[in-house]
């Protein structure tokens, strides 16, 4: 009860910073959807009798943001307003939206299709974390993972069961600066029509791949500067592998997401939405392309 009241009012401090961050305003029919990652376990069913999100499409894919406190400085790894902006644009989006400052338990991922992750260091987990993270996995369920989410003390390990690709804590294994990204496989359908962008950002090297299924690489960036300066290395993944004994299941990574006003630019929330539905196994436009039906009259759930 204490973490399910502290993650509100952390998510409810947190709305209440995000005019300066995140510039796209609501569709009307999307307000007072803003709860959506904080409401527990329960948010995911409809409850006979009881109140109704307005504009909440019941019938969409169930995401499930893994957040965490903030750091760094302002502006930077600034997870808990990721959690109170995008449970919002993805119940706009057509997305039953819940989440947690905490990893998720096997009974809250009982019907989530994909785990979106914006933590960082989210490989330290406890051996009942990594239980609970494997068996969501093997059932075929899809991970999206940001920036500095596959950081952990085993990489070998996020790699392979998780997405793909890792990083170790601890190793110098970042570099800031101007990057360019270079889309590489422009006829993958989340890249489609999405072009080569600039951003200051943190980029990733060092990295442990997975080598039995390998990556796909969809856009890559060139070290901007340190010891791996020019070094080219893929930032932007897809990874299908199937665990023994269990479906095939799905990952998608943006390796940057340092600075948060990167998640405003409208190439990288295009393709982020793209990335949550196919890790979904839905169509890959699902959540770009959904549009609310008309609000009805009446007081909704409103008080």
């Amino acid at each position: 009860m204490r973490i399910r009241l502290f993650v509100l009012i952390g998510t409810i401090v947190a709305v209440g910073a995000a005019t300066s961050a995140w510039q796209q305003p609501a569709p009307a029919a999307g307000r007072g959807a803003g709860g959506a990652a904080a409401q527990g376990a329960g948010a995911q069913d409809a409850i006979p009798g009881g109140p109704t999100i307005p504009g909440q499409n019941l019938a969409g894919m169930h995401v499930y943001i893994r957040g965490g406190l903030k750091t760094h400085g302002e502006g930077l790894h600034d997870y808990p307003q990721f959690m109170a902006d995008w449970s919002k644009f993805l119940t706009e989006r057509g997305a039953v939206v819940d989440g947690s400052f905490h990893a998720p338990t096997a009974v809250e991922l009982e019907k989530v299709d994909v785990i979106l992750m914006y933590k960082g260091d989210a490989g330290y987990m406890t051996d009942r974390e990594k239980a609970d993270l494997e068996a969501f996995i093997k059932r075929g369920g899809g991970v999206v993972s940001l920036h500095d989410a596959l950081c952990g003390p085993d990489p070998e390990w996020w790699a392979n069961t998780v997405t793909g690709g890792a990083k170790k804590h601890g190793e110098r294994n970042f570099s800031q600066g101007m990057l360019h990204t270079t889309i590489i496989d422009k006829a993958n359908p989340i890249m489609e029509g999405l072009t080569d962008f600039d951003m200051q950002e943190e980029a990733f090297m060092l990295m442990t791949w997975a080598k039995n299924p390998q990556v796909h690489p969809l856009a890559t960036v060139a070290m901007p500067n340190g010891d791996h300066k020019d070094e080219v290395v893929p930032q932007v993944w897809t990874y299908e592998h199937t665990l023994a004994g269990g479906k095939p299941a799905r990952a998608f990574v943006w390796m940057q997401g340092h600075g948060y006003k990167n998640y405003s630019d409208p190439q990288v929330k295009t393709m982020l939405l793209r990335g949550i539905a196919w890790a979904g196994k839905r169509p890959v436009n699902e959540l770009v392309d959904y549009k609310a039906p008309p609000a009805r009259g009446g007081r909704g759930g409103g008080q």
